[in-house]
């Protein structure tokens, strides 16, 4: 290290093109010689250092490749990418798979690329997954298979001399690439970045909702673990932790006590002044709802003449607090008033025509009676936008990136809200079987890996359809076992009575069992794990539990808690971790046994 630290002290124009060739990025050169990223960079043009792209023939030279695969190198040789006077645009991808950024934000950069190519805009496609579609044959007109970084995006814009790029399809990693391209020169279309930096932006996100006269959840920024205990003690527990310009609920954390947040903020984040905590009181029993709209306000001066349509209220079934990328949700809203519905329209339409977005927005909300809290906005596509996208029967993304492009929501005949008369849930698909000893319970970090649908007249029968594609098919029959954490234990009987209603039997250790026998319940009682044999492990085991509800106690939940979930799993038997999940379960296996279900394409919905 010492040899390089040398090198780079004292850098010359060959040790330069030396130190690129060999793989080394701009920033991590300005590092290693105290400079910045900027000066690398116009060092290097100035000396006429930049890459070259080779071509990866798709067709291995048996026949005409459409969408040849680029990739850059510092190694001397032709560029091949073959120039032409085309209006380009470019859009970015998510990059590599992860929890939390995945198919969903590719889904809308295809989405992206079909709709400008119908508009006679050449597509360049920037994208590092060859697992996606993005980066198929037949997607765009020219991929860069490429890191998602201000130097490579860069590179290839200037390259091309693209007239735009598209930022807002790829999920949280081109977002946060949108300013420094812009401050660069390059044509980020749709929603401006400095819209973006103030969703994102926590001080001047909360200006923004103050002028609108928007509510939030109480909260503050903490810096280090100190202010963020002040913050608490202001705000009392439980309180909501999560770090800045994150995707999908990354290091985010209920946290119940002073002890359990200062080990967060000790091993979970690194918290700075550019990178502050977020502190939010956790709205308790409230219900979470995701919103999906598609505006052109940004294309006019006075921003009230724009179009704004809701493609989507999606309420989600699991309390606050569950990642929206792993609650179940149920599209249109079941539960939802009038007027708390009209409440959520008024701040959509609001918080669009201030940002002056154009193209998606996603924004979630926290409903608690009839106050209804803004918890955060995305001026992005969300990763809801393809089920609402099915649900609705109109291609958002495709409909967004034409918006984006120039065209207002009046010119593609998009202006008015769809609800449909039909019931679409959404359901999460984990991946719990492939991590032994994993607990299942959902938090606010992300961890499910995929979403399934039903769709259906009846909302019960829809639901177990979207149990049945996540391969956790409802029991029509059966035993039931019930254990509660005492929190739930004044709710638990009216849950139980659903199952015992429908024919279950019920089971359950000592205190919920005499919850339940007190409301007048016919329960089995068995042992609790560390009281002997047989227990629940060994009747999951066995196959004579069909269905568990296990609510967990407290935030850190029991050994023999975790014992009970993780056999469910591997045991393949339907599992609710919550008593909305149970209730919705009952509703599901009610509807069944009543009418059955039947089968539909998409297209018959529609």
């Amino acid at each position: 290290m010492q040899d390089f630290d040398r090198l780079f002290a004292r850098m010359n124009v060959e040790q330069l093109a030396k130190a690129k060739s060999l793989g080394f990025s701009d920033r991590q050169i300005a590092h290693l010689t105290g400079t910045t990223e900027d000066a690398i960079r116009a060092e290097r043009k100035r000396i006429g250092l930049v890459p070259s792209y080779r071509l990866v023939d798709t067709c291995a030279a048996e026949f005409e490749a459409y969408t040849p695969y680029y990739y850059s190198t510092y190694d001397r040789g032709d560029d091949e990418v073959k120039g032409n006077t085309a209006k380009k645009v470019m859009i970015l991808g998510g990059g590599p798979n992860r929890i939390g950024q995945g198919i969903e934000f590719d889904y809308c950069c295809v989405h992206a690329a079909f709709a400008l190519k119908e508009d006679g805009y050449e597509t360049i496609m920037v994208n590092s997954n060859p697992e996606t579609v993005s980066t198929d044959y037949d997607t765009s007109d020219k991929l860069f298979f490429e890191p998602l970084t201000l130097e490579d995006v860069l590179h290839i814009y200037e390259r091309e001399k693209c007239w735009g790029a598209i930022a807002q399809f790829g999920g949280q990693t081109p977002l946060n690439l949108a300013l420094g391209l812009q401050k660069n020169g390059v044509n980020i279309i749709g929603t401006s970045p400095q819209s973006i930096e103030i969703a994102e932006d926590r001080k001047l996100f909360a200006a923004m909702l103050n002028k609108l006269n928007i509510p939030q959840p109480p909260n503050g920024l903490a810096t280090n673990a100190e202010e963020a205990l002040v913050i608490s003690k202001r705000l009392t527990y439980p309180v909501l932790v999560r770090p800045s310009f994150v995707l999908g609920g990354r290091a985010m954390q209920i946290v119940y006590s002073d002890s359990e947040l200062s080990h967060y903020m000790k091993f979970a984040v690194e918290a700075s002044p550019e990178r502050p905590v977020l502190v939010d009181k956790f709205l308790e029993d409230a219900t979470e709802v995701d919103v999906d709209c598609i505006t052109d306000v940004g294309h006019f001066k006075n921003p009230s003449e724009g179009t704004i349509v809701i493609g989507g209220m999606l309420e989600h079934i699991e309390f606050a607090g569950v990642h929206s990328g792993d609650a179940a949700m149920v599209l249109p809203p079941h539960t939802l008033s009038e007027k708390v519905i009209g409440i959520i329209r008024d701040y959509t339409h609001a918080m669009a025509r201030e940002l002056k977005v154009i193209g998606l927005m996603n924004v979630q909300y926290a409903v608690k009676g009839d106050t209804v809290y803004v918890l955060e906005v995305n001026p992005r596509a969300s990763r809801t936008v393809p089920f609402v996208s099915k649900a609705i029967g109109k291609p958002l993304a495709k409909i967004a990136a034409k918006v984006m492009a120039g065209k207002t929501l009046k010119e593609l005949n998009f202006t008015e809200e769809i609800w449909t008369k039909y019931w679409a849930v959404k359901e999460s698909v984990f991946p719990f079987n492939k991590f032994v000893g994993q607990d299942i319970l959902l938090s606010p970090e992300m961890r499910s890996t995929g979403e399934v649908m039903g769709l259906d007249a009846d909302l019960g029968v829809a639901y177990a359809k979207s149990q049945m594609a996540a391969n956790s098919p409802l029991p029509l029959a059966g035993k039931v076992f019930i254990s509660v954490s005492d929190a739930h234990k004044n709710e638990v009987a009216a849950v139980a009575k659903l199952f015992s209603d429908l024919g279950f039997e019920l089971v359950a250790t000592s205190g919920t069992a005499a919850v339940l026998e007190k409301a007048g319940l016919k329960v089995q009682r068995i042992l609790k794990l560390l009281e002997g044999r047989p227990n629940v492990i060994d009747l999951l085991k066995n196959k004579e539990i069909q269905l568990v509800i296990n609510t967990p106690a407290g935030q850190s939940p029991r050994e023999d808690e975790v014992k009970i979930r993780t056999t469910a799993v591997y045991t393949g038997t339907p599992i609710m971790t919550t008593l909305s999940g149970a209730k919705a379960a009952a509703l599901g296996i009610a509807a069944l046994k009543k009418s059955g279900y039947g089968v539909k394409t998409v297209q018959e919905y529609h």
